[in-house]
């Protein structure tokens, strides 16, 4: 899988679960660039997105992710 199909499927992710058709997640999106994203949102997020691609990213990942380029990286890391 490469990289920039990660980033199209986190879109409609990202989309679906904040509800705005606008956003368009880069490498250095953190919560900060989300109005929505707070600890529960962050939740949903994480997975929807294990949903999405198949897998299940462990308590580690999920607590030291710093912002969407790492978690593309750990998705890369996990589907091929």
């Amino acid at each position: 899988m490469k990289k920039e199909e990660v980033y199209e499927r986190l879109n409609n992710v990202f989309r679906d679960i904040f509800d705005d058709d606008s956003i368009v997640v880069k490498p250095e999106t953190t919560s900060n660039d989300i109005e929505d994203w707070d600890s529960l949102e962050h939740i949903n997020l994480v997975v929807a997105i294990e949903q999405e691609f198949g897998m299940k990213f462990n308590m580690n990942e999920v607590t030291s992710m710093k912002n969407v380029g790492e978690m593309v990286d750990i998705i890369l890391s996990r589907v091929k």
